[in-house]
Order: C-alpha cells, then sequence, then structure tokens
C-alpha cells in the first residue's frame, strides 16, 4: 500500500494498521465493500462463520469508570456476570463512552489500538477456529489473525466469559 493510499484509510483504520505494523502483525487491514457493524454483517460479507468473528465488546466498570474490553466469537453473549467476576463490576457503555475510551465508533472497536489501554479479556472460545477476524477500527474495516495473535497483541488473559448455549438461547 503506498503512502497515499494509507492516507485514504479513516484515522481508526490507519492506527490499527500502524499497531500492527509494530507488533509484525502479518496481516493488515481491509476494507469492506459492507458495513461490518455486526458480527453477522462482517460473516457475511467475508464468507465465514460467525463464530470466527472476534467481536469487541466494551463496558465501563463501575468502580473507576475504566473500559473494559471482551474479545469473544461472533456468535456468542458475554455474560456480564462472568465479566464482573473478573475485573469488577461492569455495565454497559453508551456510544459517547465507547469513543472518548477507544477512539472507535461502535462497529468498528478493534480489540488493539485504543486511545486509552482498556482492561482486556479474551473469550476462550475463540480457540475453536485457526482463523479470525476482527474489526479493524471503522465499520468497513477488518483484520486476519489467529487467536494466539490476539493474545500476543492484547497481552489479555484467556477466559470464559460468555454465556451458557442454553442461557443464550433462554
Amino acid at each position: 500500500m503506498s503512502p497515499f493510499e494509507h492516507q485514504l484509510l479513516p484515522e481508526g483504520v490507519q492506527r490499527v494498521k500502524a499497531a500492527l505494523q509494530a507488533a509484525s502483525h502479518s496481516h493488515a487491514p481491509v476494507m469492506l465493500d459492507g458495513a461490518a457493524r455486526t458480527a453477522q454483517e462482517a460473516a457475511d460479507g467475508l464468507g465465514v462463520q460467525l463464530g470466527q468473528i472476534a467481536k469487541s465488546v466494551i463496558f465501563k466498570r463501575k468502580e473507576d469508570g475504566a473500559a473494559v474490553l471482551v474479545v469473544t466469537s461472533g456468535d456468542r453473549r458475554v455474560d456480564e456476570k462472568k465479566v464482573s467476576a473478573l475485573v469488577g463490576k461492569v455495565g454497559r457503555a453508551d456510544a459517547d463512552f465507547v469513543k472518548a475510551q477507544t477512539g472507535f465508533s461502535i462497529g468498528g472497536v478493534s480489540p488493539v489500538a485504543h486511545l486509552n489501554p482498556p482492561v482486556t479479556l479474551l473469550d476462550q472460545d475463540l480457540w475453536r477456529f485457526d482463523v479470525v477476524w476482527a474489526a479493524a477500527g471503522h465499520p468497513h474495516g477488518v483484520f486476519q489473525l489467529q487467536p494466539e495473535d490476539l493474545k500476543r497483541l492484547t497481552g489479555a488473559p484467556v477466559v470464559d466469559v460468555v454465556q451458557t448455549l442454553q442461557e443464550a438461547r433462554a
């Protein structure tokens, strides 16, 4: 990609691209023709399974207002009780909080290159797949990686933070 092409990328994608390059990650962000604001849109646009989308969910820790990032498979629902047991009580984060803390809009939150480093947890269910895709700082931007790359790039622990399949159906 030429410097001119790099400048055409949205600012968030440029930040993610720079972070990936600095970490010697082998896959640069790509821009999809259609939006990938949801895990399902991303999976459809990439032609992959829903679970292969490494979705980033931001919570707000109640005790200190810190951002808590949970990265999980697109086919799973985060269990707030499990997250709270690991990092302290959390609640939902609104769009303004997400943008201020991460520098990304909801629908494009990357697991890397946040303005303010969040408390991060990686869900173990991502390891069901050899290859996953994560948002790259924009609703049209994604990048490819392996679950181990997520661990290396974020330094986050791998934990169980999703609802059981029975809970998710209820």
